[in-house]
């Protein structure tokens, strides 16, 4: 009988727990959807290609070839696509793009171009 309701308790003990949990969560993401709801759509994607455009820029500023890259940024948060054809400006294109104001967080995603591409 100890057993049962010792198995009982802790069930419902872990049931609070996943519950907090979840509530948490979701207060989060209602937070995040009402930060974003005064914008329309059409300023957030303006905002978006600003921030790319500054971004490559930066880029091609700082000595880096723009020519195989593609800049994509999303709320801050900028993605390197592309190739490069010294593996030395990886690294500096990633720390190029960290620097610009408005980027919160980079995705380097550049390879190297091999001879004759």
């Amino acid at each position: 009988m100890d057993a049962i309701r010792t198995l009982k308790l802790a069930g419902a003990a872990l049931i609070v727990v996943a519950s907090v949990n979840a509530w948490a969560q979701g207060s989060e993401s209602a937070a995040a959807s009402t930060a974003t709801q005064g914008t329309s759509k059409s300023a957030v994607r303006k905002a978006n290609r600003a921030l790319s455009k500054k971004v490559a820029q930066a880029l091609s500023k700082g000595g880096i070839d723009t020519t195989g890259i593609n800049v994509l940024a999303k709320g801050g948060a900028v993605t390197l696509a592309g190739t490069v054809t010294d593996p030395t400006q990886i690294e500096k294109a990633g720390s190029i793009a960290k620097g610009v104001s408005g980027v919160t967080s980079v995705k380097n995603a550049l390879t190297i171009r091999e001879g004759g591409q």
